[in-house]
């Protein structure tokens, strides 16, 4: 895939954030472009420092999420990667090579201005806010990507549908497999991003059709 279609994801991996992480992946998959994250593919031997500068240079957007920029109970220190991800990519932009002058970026987070309070020289910088929502957060990164890439993306709602879809689709297909509920609930993000291209590969093929009167379903198993 190439830099003008892959998208660099910075976020959270813990529990907490996967309701959130699923449809970030999907969305931007759903519209053509190439999710690219660091766990994308196992590999002990290699510092993943050294994977995620990688990743950045390779790829012509990104998404960081700083919403773990507070400590949630005494004595937790709050988390510094995605910050640092930001800044390396915020680096690659200004000191890197002709084309990573082209670098668009969206951050992502929680609650409005907190940001302000970690990172106040994010001052007046366009933060998207999700509120913890996932469709709030399918509605940031589809309309972000229409923007920045001009790509006529189909609307909010019809990509938060077709999530709920794949939702559905894809527990079904797993628990064929063998897969229990567990087990698709804490899938690998790279056997994840995996079904999500077969899946979006498919609904493109000629035979392919749209099935939409699975949406109760599927939300019960967006989360």
């Amino acid at each position: 895939m190439s830099f003008h279609k892959n998208v660099f994801v910075n976020c959270p991996f813990d529990d907490d954030y996967r309701p959130l992480l699923r449809p970030l992946l999907f969305t931007i998959s759903y519209l053509g472009f190439k999710p690219r994250i660091a766990l994308e593919e196992l590999d002990s031997g290699t510092p993943r420092i050294q994977k995620i500068v990688g990743l950045i240079k390779l790829s012509r957007y990104a998404i960081h999420d700083l919403s773990r920029l507070q400590a949630r109970k005494k004595g937790e220190y709050y988390r510094l990667n995605m910050p640092l991800e930001f800044g390396i990519d915020v680096g690659c932009r200004l000191f890197g090579r002709k084309k990573h002058s082209l670098k668009r970026c969206l951050i992502l987070e929680e609650q409005s201005y907190r940001y302000q309070a970690a990172l106040s020289d994010l001052s007046g910088s366009d933060i998207a806010v999700h509120g913890r929502s996932p469709e709030v957060l399918v509605t940031q990164v589809r309309n972000w990507l229409n923007s920045q890439a001009h790509v006529q993306a189909p609307g909010p709602t019809r990509v938060w549908t077709a999530f709920l879809e794949f939702m559905s689709d894809n527990y079904d297909a797993l628990t064929e497999r063998g897969f229990s509920k567990r087990d698709v609930e804490i899938l690998p993000v790279y056997e994840l991003i995996g079904c999500i291209d077969k899946w979006v590969r498919d609904l493109r093929t000629p035979r392919a059709r749209v099935r939409t009167g699975r949406r109760a379903r599927g939300k019960r198993r967006a989360s």
